[in-house]
């Protein structure tokens, strides 16, 4: 009888216990990155009244007589199912959809959560704005004037510094990919007619930049060769309307064309009406026969520089580049179509601020700069688990690493079986409203059935006790 007692209290604590869990699911119904969990019962030890017995010849086998002691808990499992995403338009709130945890870190600690409600600090710190843990991942390096991002490194801070500085870049590279008109009438050989040589004439020019950001003009004047169906002279000029000259210079010879090399060179093209070579004026050859890019440098003297110590200007050189040999993409052409300039393109830009920024699926933060030029500024890591069920719960809706959870594999997303991220959004929590609440009814009459089984055993003790009477 006063197992029967025990096994009721039993029974009320795992089902308090049980209750406790649906209640907090249900508090958490509406707490992003939130995962819900879930009891699971399992009976206890028993009581031999009787021994099994084996068959024998004259009768069979007796089964064991066994009296259970009640029941416990046998696991309190977190489920790790996909919530429902739900778009914020905030830059900075992130969501997971697939495997992984967003990593955070005070210093040597790490946890991992799933909550992805994110703010940029008074340091330009990317944190989680209740406790002011750092979103971990890799910041880009600047190689060479390459930006890198090497997710091989530990993982560390990410920053973003709205309002720094992207100095400025000198244009080291003009491609002219333009047409010039096959219709274009054919200068008599010899001819000094301005006229027909001004109709034999196509101009055309592109803003550039020096070392300091500073615009510059590049003009390229084509004009045919007289007495020639397929052969263009080319006169380069930068700033041709400036008060002081800069001295522009055409040629291969070196890597910066001296100042006296002149600024004329000749392009040829083939009778297909694509770029063959480039000639300059001391007949060095690009292209040609050797195929490949045909490529002029042109160097001009840069204003407002102080002079060397030769007492000559500071230069700056660019590469002119007209197209591979027989191309059509991205190339010089002569075909019977208008002369243009459409896509006339250079590696140049001014100095600019960092205005804004955007997170890709791949979690790269991209930096949008005032001078229109967009840069890599860091990746954020996610990290997965081989057992994420074995994760501890740590507040703040995060987890830690736990002795069955296996260590943290992070990296960037979608390599190795991680999720994708999504800017803008947040995952809820996963908590089934009508699955907890039914769980909650089940919950309530367990805990009232072994009510009763207490109030029962209760009334036959007393029984037990009145029978002297």
């Amino acid at each position: 009888m006063m197992r029967s007692l025990f096994s009721g209290v039993s029974g009320l604590q795992n089902h308090q216990t049980r209750m406790d869990v649906v209640g907090n699911n249900i508090a958490n119904v509406n707490t992003s990155g939130f995962k819900r969990s879930r009891v699971n019962f399992q009976d206890m030890i028993y009581q031999m009244l009787g021994g099994a017995a084996r068959p024998t010849e004259d009768v069979g086998g007796v089964n064991p007589k066994e009296v259970g002691l009640g029941m416990s808990v046998a696991s309190i499992d977190t489920i790790h199912l996909q919530g429902s995403l739900q778009s914020t338009g905030n830059i900075t709130d992130l969501a997971i959809v697939g495997q992984g945890f967003f990593v955070l870190g005070d210093g040597a600690n790490k946890v991992y959560t799933r909550a992805g409600d994110f703010n940029i600090d008074s340091q330009g710190l990317l944190v989680n704005p209740s406790n002011g843990m750092k979103v971990q991942g890799w910041m880009a390096e600047n190689i060479n004037g390459a930006t890198i991002l090497e997710v091989s490194r530990d993982v560390g801070d990410l920053t973003i510094p709205i309002g720094s500085k992207d100095p400025a870049r000198e244009t080291s590279r003009i491609e002219f990919a333009c047409n010039l008109d096959k219709r274009t009438p054919v200068i008599p050989e010899g001819s000094t007619d301005p006229v027909a040589i001004q109709a034999g004439t196509w101009n055309t020019s592109i803003e550039i930049y020096d070392s300091f950001g500073q615009t510059h003009y590049l003009q390229a004047a084509f004009t045919r060769v007289p007495g020639s169906a397929n052969s263009w002279t080319v006169a380069v000029a930068v700033d041709p309307q400036a008060e002081t000259a800069t001295n522009t210079a055409v040629g291969l010879a070196g890597p910066s064309p001296a100042a006296d090399a002149g600024a004329l060179f000749t392009v040829n093209f083939d009778n297909n009406g694509t770029i063959a070579s480039a000639v300059d004026a001391a007949g060095t050859v690009s292209g040609g026969d050797a195929g490949g890019q045909v490529v002029m440098n042109v160097a001009y003297d840069v204003p407002n520089t102080d002079a060397g110590a030769d007492g000559a200007p500071v230069r700056q050189t660019f590469a002119l580049d007209m197209g591979n040999v027989g191309g059509v993409t991205r190339a010089l052409t002569q075909f019977a179509e208008s002369s243009s300039s459409k896509a006339v393109t250079q590696n140049g830009y001014a100095m600019g601020y960092l205005e804004s920024f955007k997170i890709d699926q791949s979690g790269i933060i991209t930096g949008v700069y005032s001078n229109g030029t967009n840069r890599d500024i860091g990746q954020i890591a996610l990290a997965t688990f081989t057992n994420q069920g074995g994760l501890e719960k740590y507040g703040d809706t995060a987890f830690v690493v736990s002795n069955n959870s296996g260590t943290a594999n992070i990296g960037p997303s979608g390599i190795a079986g991680k999720g994708k991220i999504i800017s803008g959004t947040l995952e809820m929590s996963n908590v089934d409203m009508a699955d907890a609440f039914t769980d909650m009814i089940v919950t309530q009459r367990g805990f009232q059935a072994n009510s009763r089984t207490i109030q029962t055993a209760d009334q036959l003790l007393q029984e037990l006790l009145t029978l002297k009477r």
